[in-house]
């Protein structure tokens, strides 16, 4: 079984306005329809693909998804689809929406998006928030790496950020999106040292040169173990993103190194994620 641990739900117009909208076609050279469709995602996934959905919530990039239509969509597809609720924590409310989403709608984990909110993940401030979230056991997902937004501060996406976080909340269970790209190294250095801190490998296969490198760090580094597979649809899709890991596997690689351990890739297209963040 493959676990998604990283796919969207946008309703655009109604969820995402500029300058995430106008500025999404920087994301992998062209326009990308944000538009999500249960039907669209089933049919690029393979049979019994399990799902993480989350919406997200940034109101410095016009992103603002509401947690009820992510409960919605997953009660329509219970047996697939696991819902995260999110928060913007810039914005009034944000207590009251944590609670409403994990204790009302029955959601799971909660996304962050520090980086297009605009906040500084480590800031203690935010110690109430990761404090409920590792007692009610809601894993994290955290956007981390770069962004085609540009009102968003790159400083607030470096995963480092997340290394204070792990240490003042050691049980807290967290995902660093994207493998922290272009900060590959950095992301390694933390998930390496945090029991309960993995990285997704979502929305790389189309640099293929990139993700190529990243792997290599990861080899080297023997974090293997420390990454899930996520997609991040709609950006692309759950069979091109397998598609492109197993095709950088076979690449030979560098004279005088060993290529990429292809057994390693196949572990962690069909890694047992729910399990490793408590959703199983």
């Amino acid at each position: 079984m493959i676990v998604d641990v990283h796919s969207h739900l946008f309703t655009c117009p109604d969820d995402v306005g500029d300058p995430f909208a106008g500025e999404s076609a920087r994301a992998h050279g062209g326009p990308v329809d944000l538009t999500v469709r249960w039907d669209d995602y089933a049919t690029s996934a393979p049979e019994g693909t399990r799902t993480v959905v989350v919406g997200g919530k940034a109101r410095r990039s016009g992103l603002w998804v509401d947690d009820e239509a992510v409960a919605a969509y997953v009660a329509g597809h219970p047996d697939r689809l696991i819902g995260y609720l999110s928060l913007d924590p810039t914005q009034p409310g944000w207590r009251e929406e944590l609670e409403h989403g994990h204790q009302d709608l029955g959601l799971r984990g909660v996304k962050l998006m520090p980086m297009y909110a605009g906040f500084d993940p480590a800031s203690p401030s935010l110690d109430p928030l990761y404090s409920y979230a590792a007692e009610h056991g809601l894993p994290l997902l955290v956007h981390t790496g770069t962004t085609f937004v540009s009102a968003a501060p790159l400083r607030y996406a470096l995963p480092v950020h997340l290394d204070e976080v792990a240490i003042r909340h050691p049980e807290l269970r967290m995902v660093l999106a994207h493998l922290g790209h272009p900060y590959e190294g950095e992301c390694i250095a933390v998930i390496r040292k945090h029991r309960h801190v993995y990285a997704d490998v979502s929305a790389l296969h189309y640099r293929p040169f990139q993700l190529w490198h990243s792997l290599r760090l990861v080899q080297d580094y023997g974090v293997w173990h420390k990454l899930m597979f996520g997609s991040d649809y709609p950006f692309t899709t759950v069979n091109a993103s397998v598609d492109g890991l197993r095709a950088v596997g076979e690449v030979p690689g560098i004279p005088g190194l060993p290529p990429l351990d292809r057994d390693e890739i196949e572990k962690l297209i069909h890694r047992p994620s729910l399990d490793l963040l408590g959703l199983a």
